[in-house]
């Protein structure tokens, strides 16, 4: 993990000119707030304005708003629910209930995850008495997105089902339902740069949040270290008019999220391939157990003969 302290982090400050009083007054950063009492990063940091939450949407789902219709937030700020946050929620004229969800790795669960917090959206905008009331209840119609930038492979958009997660019924003898009781769908939308091209144009920001994370990926590649790139990234985003008020006014709070982000996103990568490895070892013991030959495990697994020794010493 790479620390900015003391001159470094000094520097970095320094270089971007940090001075609120530069900001316009109708700059739609102006006045952008932080709570670090939720999960924040760069993406959410950015989208924090209910105006580029109107953009974004219409973005995102090709349409066009009438200026008067009012875009409330009603992210799930201060909850950890189920070990995770929400990134992204905010209402439409009260007829329309929008989750946006910003990841950079593959997550085939993000149906499931979104079921979880509509609920609990909808559970924070609705009187719960009304529910007990003879006469029906109207919620705002739900609409789901993830907008993935991770590194690995992934098609331009993808459709993710909440009937995908569902368990298979063969084996209780039933046929299944072609039409499931639940379903909720999350359009997944490749936002890295040069993907869903048409999509990007219609938001700036989104456009300019797509280029500086490809010029970090494109000097940490270069440099092969983390707080170098950022600083790169950066310094090119601010030449080429690229998120220039948004970093003049956070430049220190976007260092520190970056930072933690690419790390943490390191740490996950890392996890997965122990738990990948753990799992090779799990099944090379078992078959060396049962009496297979060090021949057949290593063609299974993939594990060098020395592992398997170890393996079998163990047994």
């Amino acid at each position: 993990m790479v620390v900015v302290t003391g001159t470094k982090k000094r520097f970095f400050s320094l270089f971007f000119s940090f001075s609120v009083k530069r900001c316009a007054r109708t700059h739609p950063y102006r006045g952008m707030k932080t709570n670090n009492k939720y999960k924040n990063n760069v993406f959410t940091m950015l989208f924090s304005e209910p105006a580029l939450l109107r953009e974004l949407y219409c973005a995102l789902d090709g349409v066009s708003l009438p200026p008067d219709v009012p875009v409330t937030i009603n992210t799930l700020e201060n909850v950890l629910f189920m070990g995770q946050y929400n990134d992204i929620s905010f209402e439409i004229g009260g007829k329309l209930v929008v989750l946006v969800e910003h990841q950079s790795t593959i997550n085939p669960n993000m149906a499931l995850r979104l079921l979880m917090y509509i609920g609990r959206v909808y559970e924070k905008i609705i009187d719960g008495n009304k529910l007990y009331s003879k006469n029906p209840v109207l919620i705002p119609q739900p609409e789901f997105f993830v907008l993935y930038n991770g590194a690995d492979p992934f098609p331009d958009q993808e459709i993710y089902r909440l009937s995908g997660s569902f368990e298979k019924l063969k084996g209780l003898g039933i046929a299944e339902n072609d039409t499931p009781a639940l379903e909720l769908l999350v359009r997944v939308i490749n936002i890295n740069e040069g993907r869903n091209q048409d999509i990007v144009d219609r938001c700036k920001e989104l456009a300019d949040y797509s280029t500086l994370v490809a010029k970090i990926r494109y000097y940490l590649k270069k440099y092969n270290n983390l707080e170098e790139a950022i600083k790169k990234a950066v310094i090119y985003c601010k030449k080429h008019g690229i998120l220039v008020e948004f970093l003049k006014l956070h430049a220190a709070e976007v260092l520190s999220m970056l930072m933690t982000e690419w790390n943490l996103d390191d740490a996950i990568a890392v996890a997965r391939k122990e738990s990948r490895e753990d799992l090779k070892l799990e099944i090379a013991r078992n078959l060396l157990a049962e009496g297979s030959s060090f021949e057949f495990v290593q063609k299974i697994t993939g594990l060098d003969l020395n592992t398997l020794n170890d393996l079998q010493e163990g047994l």
